[in-house]
């Protein structure tokens, strides 16, 4: 069995995304990409989740090393551990938005072609 320290590149990749698996998890990173800094409360307030399941999901994004917190009195802030985590996201948003619009021209492709008579028609 492998360290964390040994594992093979291409898993540790699929770790670093398996650490973003979640929708909850794009937008909290989302959120740093945008603000840089975040405290549990405006995270909150931004997802609309509720405080335990915000903290599970910080923990997942921490434990994958994605997120780093610092704690000040009560208060928790939360930013990203790399920028590229916010290149990473521009990317995914980029090639997103090129898969939604093939799927829209092919889409729109579908609308061209002849009716013909049967169920979904009538």
């Amino acid at each position: 069995m492998f360290t964390s320290e040994q594992l093979p590149l291409y898993q540790r990749k699929a770790n670093l995304f398996k650490g973003m698996a979640h929708p909850y998890r794009i937008r909290i990173l989302e959120i740093l990409a945008a603000e840089n800094e975040s405290t549990v409360s405006q995270m909150i307030a931004a997802t609309e989740l509720e405080a335990s399941h915000l903290s599970h999901h910080l923990s997942v994004l921490r434990r994958y090393g994605l997120v780093i917190s610092v704690r000040n009195a009560n208060a928790v802030t939360y930013s990203l551990a790399h920028p590229q985590v916010a290149d990473l996201l521009s990317t995914a948003r980029a090639l997103l938005n090129a898969m939604l619009e093939k799927s829209s021209q092919q889409l729109s492709s579908v609308s061209t072609l002849p009716r013909f008579a049967g169920p979904a028609n009538e």
